[in-house]
């Protein structure tokens, strides 16, 4: 079975969020977003040539991919901009639909995600942009919990 065949049953199967397969090695998140990428890289994984499977591609996520060197990614729902990105970049990609944009959880505007990453070009760039966000989201959820 080619690594990205099992990235995508293990994302469907396996009730993962993110699944990522190279030869007898396999990383999975149940983790929401972006974290889980962004936690493999902090962390210093060599994600080269790893085949992604992750439930929504956006702007954000697909800069991440590029970053990290994984070789193919998939997903149900991507963005045309990560489409796009990811090609330019001579990474393989698929999805079952590509949507104009991703919206926040609450359904109320665009991924905060997204919205970080816009005007970025850089993927270095994208990862601090994203992990600012994601503190600053953390710090407006704990704030909200007092």
């Amino acid at each position: 079975m080619r690594d990205i065949d099992k990235a995508k049953q293990l994302l469907s199967q396996g009730g993962y969020t993110c699944v990522l397969c190279r030869g007898g090695t396999v990383y999975t998140s149940t983790l929401r977003g972006v974290t889980p990428v962004v936690e493999w890289l902090d962390a210093g994984t060599d994600l080269r040539g790893f085949s992604a499977a992750d439930k929504v591609i956006g702007k954000a996520a697909a800069m991440l991919f590029v970053l990290a060197g994984v070789g193919e990614v998939y997903a149900p729902v991507m963005t045309g901009t990560a489409k796009d990105i990811l090609t330019h970049r001579g990474i393989r990609n698929s999805c079952d639909t590509i949507t104009g944009s991703i919206i926040n959880r609450a359904g109320t505007g665009p991924c905060p995600m997204e919205r970080a990453v816009k005007e970025i070009e850089e993927p270095a760039l994208a990862l601090e942009a994203v992990k600012q966000t994601l503190l600053r989201l953390k710090n407006e959820t704990q704030e909200a919990g007092n």
